[in-house]
């Protein structure tokens, strides 16, 4: 499949989650502008550790860059009564279709029509249920959203070969509060 080097919005959560996407993108034919807008993200100084060392990735790389603010208020707000969820539950859900809703609202103000993410990267998350947001937010604003499971062909260990390489700062926890007592 050839895509003339269409431009695609990755919506990145970190360097080594977006490393071998952006790859497989290129490779694919595709031109990556990268999104980082993670408002779960917690505590702060964690959220600008990831942020910085994507920015860096991507300068690194001459890969387009964009973020948006950090709104954990409207996080929590979004979660509330779903604190307790376990991971890959509910609270999950949640967090993904903020976070594939503001990538889609990105892409539509810049006029780029496809969109997709690094979080079907982690072995930790379901691909399918991204999937299905990622469809229904797609739908939402007449875009496309292109389903890649990264995870797939060692995606996930490619990445942290990458990251390895790269001395890149590799989280131990997905993102917000609930999921570091995991």
């Amino acid at each position: 499949m050839t895509n003339n080097n269409k431009k695609i919005i990755l919506h990145a959560c970190c360097a080594p989650c977006a490393s071998y996407p952006i790859q497989k993108l290129i490779t694919d034919g595709f031109e990556p502008v990268v999104f980082f807008y993670n408002p779960n993200i917690f505590p702060y100084k964690e959220y600008e550790i990831r942020r910085n060392e994507l920015k860096k990735y991507c300068i690194d790389n001459h890969i387009e860059y964009f973020e948006d603010n950090y709104e954990i208020k409207k996080f929590y707000e979004k979660i509330k009564g779903f604190e307790k969820e376990p991971e890959k539950g509910k609270r999950c859900e949640i967090c993904f279709d903020l976070r594939l809703d503001k990538t889609a609202q990105f892409a539509l103000k810049n006029n780029i029509k496809i969109f997709t993410t690094t979080l079907t990267v982690s072995p930790h998350k379901n691909s399918d249920i991204i999937f299905e947001i990622g469809q229904k937010i797609a739908k939402k604003y007449n875009l496309e959203f292109v389903q890649y499971n990264f995870k797939k062909q060692n995606g996930f260990k490619i990445s942290r070969q990458i990251a390895k390489e790269n001395n890149m700062y590799t989280q131990n926890y997905c993102g917000c509060q609930m999921s570091i007592r995991n």
